[in-house]
Formats: C-alpha cells, sequence, structure tokens
C-alpha cells in the first residue's frame, strides 16, 4: 500500500434517508477505483459494506461501514451509515469524525426526512457537505424537481455542478459545468468519452453554469469584484473559488448520476480529491483540558501530541473487541502505549488496522487524518477520547439519546438467565443507544432501544454472536394504586 501525508487524506462520510443508494454509492466508488472486482449489490446480498447478516436479511443499513479506496495519488475514507432513525446515533458519530460529507438524494423522492435530520446533525459540526443525486436511471427521475427540493426543504441554496445527459433508461452522461463539456459514459466500468455538449442542453448547461459563477463568486470579494467587472470568471478562479466556498460552508455543489450504472461515479471522485477538504484543509481541532476548564488545540501535524477519537465499537466472540477512531494529531505505532482520558487509564496499542468493510489491513503507523481500528482493549469504548499521556486532551462525544421502546425479554431455554445478562452487556459496548435492567417489582428483565426494528436487530444479532435465543414481549406494568385518605361526598 502507498504512504500518504494528510494532505493526500479524504475522510468521507455518506448520509441520506434509507433507500437513496448510499450503500450503492459507496460500492461503485470501491468498482470504478479498482478496489474490488465487481460491485456489491444490496438487494443481493453481495455488498461488501452491508456484511452483517442482519442488514442482508433486511437490504437497509443497520451499523456504520468503513472502508477506503486509491484514487489519483490520494486515500479516500469513506464511512456508509444507515438512513433508518433507529440507528441514528452511529450516524452522529460518523458525522463526528467526518472532514465532509456526501448527502445522497434520491433523483424520484428528493429531499426526505431523513435527509434533513442527517443535515441538522452536520450542522452541528460545521460539517463542508456536497450533493449527490442519484439513481438518474430510476423510472419518474427527475433532476430538477429533486434539485428544487434541497432549496424548498433544507433552507439551502445548491450549487449545480453536473446536469444530467437523458434520465430513466436514456441515462447516459453528465454534463461538467465548469469545463462545459458533456461526459458520456459507454459501458458498465465507470468510463467515459469527453464530447460537445448535445445541442438539446446547451441552454440549460449555460442557465445552470451561470447560477454556479453567481454563487461561487459570492463566497469572495475579490471574486465578486472580478465577475462584476466581467461578467465572466476564469476557470482557475472558479476552481479555486469553489474549493473555498465548500470549505468555509457556503457553497453545496449538486452532482448527480446513477451508482448502479457507474454514471457519474468517475468524475464524482476526481471531484472529491479536487474539492473536498483534507484533514490539513479543515485546520486544528479544539478539545478541553481534562484538568480544568481551558480549552486545548490540536493541530493536523505529525509532531503535534497523538490525540484521536473513539467513534464506534464492534463486539466479536471470536476477535474480542474491535475499537475505530479517527485520528487528530501526531502519530501512532503498533509497538506503543495510549491514555484514555476519557476513563483516565492507560492502554497497550496492540494490533493496528484499516478497515475495508468486514475485514482489516494491517497498518504500521498512523498519521492525522487516519480512520483505523485496534483489537482487544480493554477499557475503551465509543466517545472515548485517546492521547499522549504528557499532553492530555479530551474531545466532546456524542450525547446518548434517550431509549422510546422497551421490551421484556423471557430466554427460549432455562437457564439462560446469566447468558443473557453477559450477552446483552457485550452488546451495549458496540452500541449505547441500548439499555437493560430488570424491573424490581415485575422481576422482568427488560431491554429498552430507539425503535421495535432497533430491538428486533439486535435480539437476532445476540442469537447469532453468543447463541442466545430470547422472546419479546409486552412489559408488564406494576399497578400501585391504594386508598390512603377519606373524604366525604354528597
Amino acid at each position: 500500500m502507498a504512504k500518504y501525508d494528510s494532505a493526500s487524506l479524504r475522510n468521507i462520510v455518506v448520509v441520506g434517508h434509507g433507500g437513496t443508494g448510499k450503500t450503492s454509492l459507496c460500492e461503485s466508488f470501491l468498482f470504478v477505483s479498482g478496489k474490488s472486482d465487481r460491485p456489491g449489490r444490496v438487494d443481493e446480498g453481495t455488498s461488501s459494506m452491508d456484511f452483517e447478516p442482519e442488514e442482508q436479511k433486511r437490504h437497509i443499513s443497520i451499523s456504520t461501514a468503513v472502508n477506503f479506496f486509491d484514487w489519483d495519488k490520494h486515500k479516500i475514507n469513506i464511512m456508509d451509515t444507515p438512513g433508518d432513525s433507529n440507528f441514528s446515533f452511529d450516524t452522529k458519530n460518523a458525522l463526528r469524525v467526518a472532514d465532509c460529507a456526501v448527502v445522497v438524494i434520491d433523483a424520484v423522492s428528493g429531499v426526505e426526512f431523513q435527509t434533513i435530520k442527517n443535515w441538522e446533525y452536520a450542522d452541528t459540526f460545521n460539517l463542508p457537505r456536497v450533493i449527490f443525486i442519484n439513481r438518474m436511471d430510476r423510472e419518474r427521475a427527475d433532476f430538477n424537481k429533486s434539485f428544487d427540493s434541497i432549496n424548498t426543504l433544507l433552507g439551502k441554496k445548491g450549487t449545480p455542478v453536473f446536469l444530467p445527459i437523458g434520465k430513466e433508461n436514456t441515462l447516459k452522461g453528465v454534463v461538467d459545468l465548469i469545463a462545459m463539456k458533456a461526459m458520456v459514459f459507454d459501458d458498465q466500468k465507470g468510463t467515459y468519452q469527453t464530447v460537445d455538449i448535445p445541442a438539446e442542453l446547451k441552454d440549460d448547461a449555460s442557465r445552470f453554469r451561470e447560477s454556479m459563477v453567481e454563487d461561487i463568486a459570492e463566497c469572495d470579494e475579490n471574486l465578486m469584484e472580478q465577475y462584476l467587472e466581467n461578467g465572466e470568471l476564469s476557470d482557475e478562479d472558479l476552481k479555486t473559488g469553489l474549493k473555498k466556498g465548500i470549505l468555509s460552508g457556503s457553497l453545496y455543489p449538486v452532482l448527480c448520476g446513477s451508482s448502479i450504472k457507474n454514471i457519474g461515479i468517475t468524475p464524482f471522485m476526481d471531484f472529491i480529491v479536487k474539492y473536498l477538504p483534507s484533514p490539513i484543509d479543515r485546520g486544528a481541532v479544539i478539545g478541553k483540558n481534562p484538568a480544568g476548564d481551558g480549552k486545548e488545540e490540536r493541530a493536523p501535524e505529525e509532531t503535534a501530541p497523538f490525540s484521536a477519537l473513539v467513534f464506534k465499537t464492534i463486539a466479536d466472540p471470536y476477535a474480542g473487541r474491535l475499537t475505530i477512531f479517527r485520528v487528530y494529531s501526531g502519530t501512532l505505532t503498533s509497538d506503543g502505549n495510549f491514555y484514555n482520558t476519557t476513563r483516565k487509564v492507560s492502554e497497550r496499542t496492540g494490533n493496528i488496522s484499516y478497515l475495508e468493510g468486514k475485514t482489516q489491513k494491517t497498518a504500521e503507523q498512523l498519521i492525522p487524518g487516519d480512520i483505523a481500528a485496534l483489537s482487544k482493549l480493554k477499557d475503551t469504548f465509543t466517545g472515548d477520547t485517546i492521547c499522549l499521556e504528557k499532553a492530555p486532551i479530551i474531545f466532546d462525544k456524542i450525547e446518548v439519546p434517550p431509549t422510546i421502546i422497551s421490551f421484556a425479554i423471557e430466554p427460549k431455554s432455562r437457564g439462560d438467565e446469566e447468558k443473557i445478562v453477559s450477552s446483552i452487556n457485550r452488546l451495549t459496548e458496540e452500541d449505547p443507544t441500548l439499555s437493560f435492567h430488570r424491573d424490581e417489582q415485575t422481576k422482568e428483565m427488560i431491554i429498552s432501544g430507539m425503535g421495535q426494528v432497533h430491538i428486533e436487530v439486535n435480539m437476532e444479532k445476540m442469537k447469532r454472536k453468543f447463541g442466545v435465543e430470547v422472546n419479546l414481549k409486552t412489559p408488564r406494568v406494576p399497578y400501585k394504586e391504594t386508598i390512603k385518605g377519606k373524604t366525604n361526598v354528597q
């Protein structure tokens, strides 16, 4: 594997409503870049990002999956997040550690409820965003309608960068509004030919380009002066202004294509490399001094003290706990130690690996911006800050939301009560939104979570991972009404 510096890293989180093709987009990235031999399909259960059996059964993402691919001498880390509100805590944690979000919108449905929620989460972290209108090959796909829904439902002005050539089953490419050229895709491998813009699209392309140039000019006073004087901006000014606008959060570029047919994917990956921010572009991250109320700052430099944030934990009955984190500063090697400021304990590093879906690739040294995993840590969990003990810092973590629904659980086999307790404790390490207790009045074991699907998925996972089967039922209500006084009535 090639060695990269922090300026050549891109940390992308892919978010959107369920069913918009987020996982298919990630699979298309991996295939077109040459990382995988064939594109995985969610409906066929062959996706490398949706690898959990519970995901393959339901054809939805229930957990954030991490992978990476190489493109144009850059390493692009992708985090594919769930689109179901039952699992939004996982999505929030991925947004917390990303440098940019790709918001995926369906070309038929436009902006949907969970799209709005994810947009609000991204606002919390001041995260740069780019919008991808996916599934332009679907029946009733409508670019203009989906584009308008960005303005009306998200309350933000999208900046068009690509336009579709054709739609539904006639979709064959995209128009690049920066270069004012058409890219026609001729096979399923993501390769294309650059040609002149079709005559029937020239008016639309001119209109959308004018809107794009105005949006870019509005992000910078110097560019605005040039635009007002000349009525146009040079290609170089457009590219510089576009990158600055995305980084500052004042521009939301809109691209389009079809992840299933790999149309628009190659220029999208070029766009990620050219315009989306690196960890260096995002600058220093702010934390707190655990010894007091003062702020601490960590620059994304290898010479700075090591610091990182754990954003996900995976419980495995055989391999042990897998702890996934993002490095903000300094370096980490496999033969060292680190300090957990959240829990005030030291741990040995052990084996470091990069994640490739359900598999891992050994890493020798991590640098600022790297996303990686450590195995078999004893006292480190989701939300914890890990750092150099001599330079302690603690980063804000995502607050666990209150549970919404509860079920009583009973074992299918006698004598499994202890197994249930130990298994659920392992599951709550992986998913903090799951909670468990025994009701003192009814003596029932109560499991609580973010929704019925959330509970059912975790019970299936418990059966698969730990061999414990349970029945779910409605909890009994411990009524406590009694007469406490007396009165006279007439």
